[in-house]
């Protein structure tokens, strides 16, 4: 199938006008120009917690957000990408719930993680789990069996909750492969082009190693549901957040992958006028990624900038974002800070409020990401130049609320007419439209105060130039006559 090297939007099946079928309508309308490299729909599943992260199934879409029919329809137009949370399953889920009831006599019981499957008698040992990339306090969950008043301890890296409401699977069990399987299927049958392995990196359980990113087990893992997705016609995206070399790894075994480097470094850029940090990666990164400024999350820090950046400074960036009004999202175990102690995973802000709604800068910045090579891909708050959600924050107490807002069709329209809007959505059509951006990338030199990239294919040429002392961006490119054109962003 191959994926088209243009924008693609990220959203909430409820983000944009409260349900998928209203989505495509907005899509249709408002975006079928701009969403030309697809469309990114979080979760829509049934899901017990963590705003559809937490999945009972993937036959069903929530009843709230439509069903399998409009994700169908959304397919007809754009190529639909859609979560698969490889690493766990709600506890909602009729796996689990099973599970709950019979204990070790459930059919579904070998899909779960029970701790007598790392140590031998199934009592954790602290030694091993301070090793641990953690997620939460404690990397497993204490349940009570319905049919017998045993205790059962399951593997939980993430949740909140105690017990959590996210349950680990067993990548490892042939019952898991073949639910696993079962559900790319069904995402074939319904038009889904791209299948993101949310939580990826997690999925390999070893003592003596941080449970992280485990070698060589997860490249085993990786080729299986790849060999499986490839069967089916589904490209992959494994997200995993960790230190860049461990992307790089990824990209070697010639898997997309996620730049997560980039919004920081887009951020500092702008934040201490100097290209020099920029325009070094960029010579160096890998192309075959998915850029990105903003997503559901936060902008990441740690551990995915580990080693590229000087905590110092660092510090400085983190606290001129919370001065804008960002949150925090911090590293929990001791081993995973750095030595003086710096803790940021990611910031939580929209990336234009992390810019202090500065039109010109947040201009900038996109243009950074459109000229970065790799298929762009845009949240839908940043598509609207949303600025910090305090009453969503105030309300759930969840810090990512603060980028989550959800549109209604008037707040969409009302986006549309602002300035900043206009102007990224012109650059947008620009990115999607014009051919060089399938040629050759170059980073030109130029003085540390600006910005100069550039890309080539045949006769079309187009470069852009940022003035990081007023953050004014213009391109310069060959039109279809063959004529210099300068675009003023």
């Amino acid at each position: 199938m191959g994926l088209k090297n243009q924008v693609q939007l990220i959203t909430y099946p409820d983000s944009l006008g409260g349900d998928l079928k209203t989505l495509n309508e907005v899509l249709l309308k408002y975006f079928s120009d701009i969403c030309k490299g697809g469309v990114h729909i979080l979760p829509p599943f049934p899901s017990s917690g963590d705003r559809g992260f937490a999945p009972l199934t993937y036959f069903k879409i929530d009843p709230k957000f439509g069903t399998w029919e409009d994700i169908k329809n959304i397919g007809k137009n754009f190529d639909v990408l859609l979560d698969l949370m490889v690493n766990h399953i709600s506890r909602q889920s009729e796996y689990f719930k099973d599970f709950l009831k019979k204990g070790r006599k459930s059919e579904y019981a070998d899909i779960f993680i029970t701790l007598d499957k790392l140590w031998e008698d199934g009592e954790p040992v602290q030694e091993d789990i301070d090793k641990m990339f953690l997620r939460r306090q404690k990397p497993y969950s204490i349940f009570a069996i319905e049919e017998t008043g045993e205790v059962e301890r399951v593997w939980t890296t993430f949740g909140k909750e105690d017990p959590s409401e996210q349950i680990d699977i067993d990548i490892s069990s042939e019952k898991t492969k073949q639910i696993l399987t079962d559900f790319f299927k069904h995402f074939s049958e319904n038009s889904v082009k791209i299948v993101r392995l949310d939580a990826v990196g997690y999925v390999i359980k070893k003592l003596g190693t941080s449970c992280f990113f485990v070698e060589p087990e997860i490249y085993k893992f990786m080729d299986w549901i790849k060999n499986m997705a490839d069967s089916l016609g589904i490209e992959l995206l494994p997200e995993v957040h960790a230190h860049y070399k461990t992307q790089y790894k990824l990209s070697d075994h010639g898997y997309w992958i996620y730049d997560f480097i980039l919004p920081y470094t887009v951020l500092e850029t702008l934040m201490n006028k100097s290209s020099k940090g920029l325009c070094d990666y960029l010579r160096n990164r890998p192309s075959k990624q998915f850029t990105t400024l903003d997503c559901h999350d936060g902008i990441p820090v740690k551990p995915d900038l580990d080693d590229l950046i000087d905590t110092k400074e660092a510090r400085k960036v983190v606290d001129k974002c919370v001065e804008r009004g960002a949150k925090l999202s911090l590293i929990l175990t001791e081993e995973h800070k750095d030595k003086d102690g710096f803790d940021v995973h990611q910031i939580n802000c929209t990336y234009y409020s992390a810019l202090n709604s500065d039109d010109d800068a947040y201009l900038a910045a996109r243009a950074i990401q459109f000229f970065s090579p790799g298929i762009p891909q845009v949240y839908y708050v940043g598509l609207l130049a949303g600025e910090n959600d305090y009453d969503s924050l105030k309300e759930t107490g969840e810090r990512r609320a603060i980028n989550r807002h959800n549109y209604t069709i008037e707040e969409i329209k009302d986006s549309l007419e602002r300035e900043v809007v206009k102007r990224l959505l012109k650059l947008i059509r620009f990115r999607n439209e014009y051919p060089a951006f399938n040629g050759e990338f170059k980073v030109m030199n130029c003085p540390d105060d600006e910005i100069k990239l550039a890309w080539e294919k045949n006769d079309k040429h187009c470069t852009l130039f940022i003035d990081l002392k007023t953050n004014q961006s213009k391109i310069d490119y060959i039109d279809e006559n063959g004529d210099l054109v300068e675009y003023i962003i």
